[in-house]
C-alpha cells in the first residue's frame, strides 16, 4: 500500500511511520518541521527510516494548498492519508487560536479537499480526547457531547471533526477517526508533563503541578496508539464507506501526583513540587471507554502506565 502520513516526522508520526515501512508499505510523510518545539528532536525522529527505499519525505506546509496538491500529483495514486499533522497544546491555544486555526482546521481541509481532487478516499485522522471538555460522565464514550470544548486547541479539533462529515455524506470518503488519551513514550514532545517532569526530577529541579494534583488523565503508550492506528487501517479495508469515531485510551487514568510518584519511583529520585492555579483550558479529568475500539478493531492496550515510564526514562537518559 502507498500510505501518506502527514506530521510524519512527530512523536506518534515517526513511530507509526518505522511501522507501517517494516510492514512492506510505501510512506510519503508530509511534515514542516515547525518550531513549535525543537525542529531538531523531529530530525532525529526520522533518522532511521530517511534512506529506506519506500520512505519519501515533503517538507512542505499544509496551510499551502498549492504545495499539498504537488504532493498527491507527484505521487499519483495513495491509497491511505494517516492526517496527523498539528500543533498540539491545550495552554498554548488560548494565546494563539489564530495559529491553531490554521495549522489544524485550514490545514486539514488542504489535505482532504486534495484527496477529493485526486481520489483517495480512506482518511484515518487524528482528533483529540480534549473534547470532550469537562465531561460529567464517568467514563466518556464516543457518542457523549462534545459541543463544549474549554480550550482552544479542543475546538480546532472537534471543527475538523465535523467538517470531516460532509466528505462522508457527498463524497463517499471513508473516514475513521481515532480520539487519543494523552500518548506518551519516547520522542515525547518536551513540553508534555511526563518528559518535563522526569528531566527536571532528574536534574533535582522543582516540577510544577497546576491545581491540587488530582487531575486524573488517561494514558496511552505510544507503541499502543500506532497498533491502533494500524488496526484501524485494517479495519477501513473491508469497508466501502465509512465516518467512525474511535477512542483510543488505556482506560485506566491516574492522577497527577499518581504520576508523579511513578517516575520517582522509576528515577529513585524525590520531587520537588511547587503548586500553581490551574491554568485556563485544562480539563479535569479524561477518561476513555475503548469498547467500541475492542469490538471494531480488535484493540486494547498493552503496556501499563508503569512499564511506559520505565520505557520513556530509558530512552530520556539515552537520548537526552
Amino acid at each position: 500500500m502507498r500510505i501518506l502520513v502527514t506530521g510524519g516526522a512527530g512523536f506518534i508520526g515517526s513511530h507509526l511511520v518505522e511501522r507501517l515501512l517494516a510492514k512492506n508499505n510505501e510512506v510519503i510523510v508530509i511534515d514542516n518541521f515547525n518550531d513549535t518545539y525543537d525542529p531538531l528532536q523531529k530530525r532525529n525522529n526520522i533518522k532511521k527510516v530517511e534512506h529506506h527505499n519506500n520512505y519519501q519525505l515533503y517538507e512542505i506546509d499544509l496551510r499551502n494548498k498549492e504545495d499539498v496538491w504537488e504532493v498527491f500529483q507527484k505521487e499519483k495514486q495513495i491509497d491511505y492519508v494517516l492526517h496527523l499533522a498539528g500543533v498540539g497544546g491545550v495552554r498554548p491555544s488560548q494565546d494563539n487560536p489564530q495559529f491553531y486555526y490554521e495549522e489544524n482546521v485550514m490545514a486539514t481541509i488542504n489535505v482532504v479537499e486534495a484527496m477529493k481532487k485526486y481520489d483517495c478516499k480512506n482518511l484515518i485522522y487524528y482528533s483529540s480526547s480534549s473534547v470532550y471538555g469537562n465531561n460529567n460522565h464517568d467514563v466518556f464514550k464516543e457518542y457523549d457531547d462534545t459541543n463544549t470544548p474549554i480550550s482552544i486547541y479542543a475546538a480546532t479539533k472537534k471543527s475538523s471533526e465535523i467538517m470531516l462529515y460532509p466528505y462522508y455524506v457527498n463524497y463517499h470518503f471513508n473516514i475513521i477517526i481515532l480520539r487519543p488519551f494523552t500518548v506518551y513514550g519516547p520522542r515525547q514532545r518536551p513540553d508534555l508533563a511526563i518528559h518535563l517532569f522526569t528531566q527536571k526530577i532528574l536534574h533535582h529541579e522543582p516540577i510544577t503541578i497546576f491545581g491540587d494534583g488530582s487531575m486524573v488523565r488517561d494514558y496511552t503508550y505510544v507503541s499502543d496508539m500506532v497498533d491502533a492506528t494500524v488496526k484501524a487501517i485494517d479495519y477501513m479495508k473491508k469497508k466501502k464507506t465509512l465516518y467512525q469515531i474511535i477512542n483510543i485510551a488505556s482506560s485506566s487514568p491516574k492522577s497527577i501526583h499518581e504520576m508523579v510518584h511513578i517516575i520517582e519511583e522509576v528515577v529513585g529520585e524525590k520531587a520537588m513540587i511547587q503548586y500553581q492555579d490551574k491554568p485556563m483550558g485544562d480539563v479535569n479529568k479524561t477518561f476513555g471507554n475503548i469498547s467500541l475500539a475492542k469490538e471494531l478493531l480488535k484493540w486494547e492496550p498493552k503496556v501499563s502506565f508503569k512499564d511506559g515510564i520505565m520505557k520513556f526514562i530509558d530512552w530520556y537518559k539515552k537520548n537526552e
